[in-house]
């Protein structure tokens, strides 16, 4: 596949529908200058929005109309494109979404179902729907679609002046990090950064395919994808991509981190990138440049109700 054709397509069909995120320097959250992206700034508050419109808006949509399964940020995105779009759509979250994300489903209209259970729980209604309803399917992370959505992130990031060498991704599913891998084609080093009980992509490379795993933890309803996508999997390969892996203490140490230094209010899976850094779980080279990307700001509880 021609990644970069697809996600320049991507940019222009997205374009006018999502954010322009900010983009900022810091030396108060490590020893040294990072590069942040602030993609909690997005529609929905994740990066997701990105690869719902491109989805919708380069797909004949059925009359039975969308369907999604997520832990939260894909299921908000997609029903906020839906809405913005003008399309029917379906939501399935499992309980470990909380609150704050359910909460925000709702709000844009969405028909949603709260399954007991995990992701993957959901994502089996989901399927289940579709054959129902003759609805379209919007998968939360494998598909090329999503993939090159997500791919618009570091598309934008470059042509908003990024310097760093290297950038570290937070991984669930594998959505965002594989959109990553496929604009960047070697060019850049890019760190997957999963929670120790969520690591569906460590898994896999130890196998040498997707295997499934057990998730928990504090980021797990963002980053709890119980199996790595196929299309992540097979880019970590090509570019032989490192993965670290930090504990949700070191989580929680840098979403506080970064409402301590900077105000800036983020889920734990927003977090977990910044949390490699300080917990000393990646450790960069002397000369290296390294950049953060702070990936979804749906903050449980929600602060203001």
């Amino acid at each position: 596949m021609d990644w970069t054709s697809e996600i320049e397509n991507a940019a222009g069909r997205i374009a006018g529908y999502t954010v322009r995120t900010p983009v900022m320097h810091s030396d108060a959250l490590w020893d040294r200058d990072i590069g942040l992206k602030l993609e909690q700034c997005q529609h929905t508050g994740s990066f997701k929005a990105r690869g719902a419109f491109n989805t919708l808006r380069a797909s004949d949509v059925p009359a039975g109309g969308v369907v999604a399964a997520s832990g939260g940020n894909h299921g908000a995105a997609v029903a906020f494109a839906a809405q913005r779009l003008g399309h029917r759509a379906r939501i399935f979250v499992p309980e470990i979404a909380g609150p704050a994300k359910i909460a925000l489903i709702e709000r844009t209209g969405a028909e949603l179902t709260v399954v007991p259970g995990e992701y993957a729980d959901a994502l089996d209604m989901a399927r289940r729907y579709e054959d129902e309803q003759g609805a379209m399917q919007i998968h939360a992370y494998d598909a090329p679609l999503t993939v090159a959505g997500q791919g618009t992130l570091l598309r934008e990031w470059e042509a908003q002046g990024l310097e760093a060498d290297t950038v570290l991704i937070a991984v669930g599913g594998g959505g965002l990090i594989a959109g990553a891998l496929a604009w960047a084609q070697g060019a850049r080093k890019i760190v997957a950064v999963e929670p120790v009980p969520c690591n569906a992509l460590e898994a896999a490379r130890a196998a040498g395919k997707p295997v499934d795993v057990a998730v928990s933890g504090v980021a797990a309803n963002a980053l709890g994808a119980r199996r790595i996508g196929d299309i992540c999997f097979g880019l970590a390969q090509q570019f032989d991509t490192p993965v670290v892996t930090v504990p949700d203490a070191a989580i929680l140490d840098a979403q506080a981190a970064l409402w301590q230094a900077h105000r800036l209010l983020v889920e734990p899976a927003g977090a977990t990138a910044l949390a490699a850094l300080r917990c000393g779980a990646y450790v960069p080279e002397p000369d290296e440049r390294v950049a953060v990307l702070v990936c979804g700001g749906n903050i449980a509880p929600d602060p203001l109700g």
